[in-house]
């Protein structure tokens, strides 16, 4: 793989291709200027166009697949969240050797929160706790499945490659014994509902150490509400995790069940982008310490 592509399948995406699409399909924005967004996001390229929009480009088919359910259904929820989430302004074509449908969005401003440096996490937690409890009490009729709808014994074969993968630099034992003890963990009985999916760093956008934007959707769907929680061991320290889950009423096999999803998640980020994405792999090398030096996980459903 070239430099800066972290799939073996990715296309060439860069400035003047920007600068073609918008040119050819949205010519009364073509004197806006166009500048690459530092971000660690794995599946979609930003480009910030002028000042008030960014243009956002699958790197992989799985994420143009993302574009249609996006455009439909992110307008719907919108007026149902308490923070900010992106709202299309327009969609593009494949064009200029460009493979697939790619989309305009208003710019969210805002900033990543530092990995492990949250200046008030409680505060955080409890704006994280509104956000994820009103998705998860939106309508779900005719909503997809998420990206991560699966039961979390479903992913048992990959964690533990995932784990193997990293032996060099994970505790297999601790890992695998924190993994089991997920697996044990009752399956919830009810409804799927709304979820995010990928409530991490990259996805969230703080201001004035505030909630003022969730962001990057592609894996939004239906699931067990358990998968929002990752957001504990990607976003939290320990101290900020019990008002997280006490505003959300997360009982113990829920609580069990997100920290597995935490953990099987950093694990196949860690395995897969170790070597092409180091700002992605120490995320996931953070949230595996996080959740493998999580005394509540050592009793659960043992």
């Amino acid at each position: 793989m070239r430099a800066g592509k972290m799939h073996a399948d990715e296309p060439d995406i860069d400035v003047s291709l920007v600068h073609r699409l918008i040119a050819e399909q949205s010519p009364q924005w073509a004197g806006l200027t166009v500048e690459q967004v530092d971000s660690a996001g794995t599946s979609n390229a930003m480009y910030r166009l002028g000042e008030e929009m960014v243009v956002r480009l699958p790197r992989t088919a799985g994420a143009a697949g993302d574009v249609e359910k996006e455009h439909q259904w992110l307008p719907r929820l919108a007026p149902l969240l308490p923070a900010a989430i992106p709202v299309p302004l327009g969609k593009g074509m494949p064009a200029a050797g460009y493979p697939w449908h790619w989309s305009v969005y208003r710019w969210l401003g805002g900033g990543n929160p530092a990995v492990g440096r949250i200046a008030e996490p409680g505060l955080l937690a409890a704006d994280l706790a509104e956000f994820v409890a009103a998705l998860h009490r939106i309508d779900p009729t005719d909503g997809p499945a998420s990206y991560r709808s699966e039961p979390l014994g479903a992913r048992d074969a990959a964690t533990r490659a995932a784990i193997e993968a990293v032996h060099d630099i994970v505790d297999t034992g601790v890992a695998v014994a924190a993994w089991e003890a997920a697996l044990r963990a009752p399956e919830r009985n009810g409804p799927a509902v709304w979820i995010h999916a990928d409530l991490q760093p990259g996805n969230v956008l703080i201001a004035d150490g505030r909630l003022s934007a969730v962001i990057d959707f592609g894996c939004l769907g239906l699931g067990d509400p358990a998968v929002d929680l990752i957001a504990a061991w990607y976003l939290l320290p320990a101290d900020a995790r019990g008002i997280f889950r006490t505003a959300l009423n997360a009982d113990d096999a829920a609580w069990a069940r997100g920290r597995g999803w935490a953990l099987s998640t950093a694990l196949g980020e860690l395995s897969y982008y170790r070597d092409t994405n180091p700002a992605m792999a120490a995320i996931a090398r953070h949230v595996i310490r996080e959740v493998l030096t999580d005394d509540e996980q050592h009793t659960a459903w043992h």
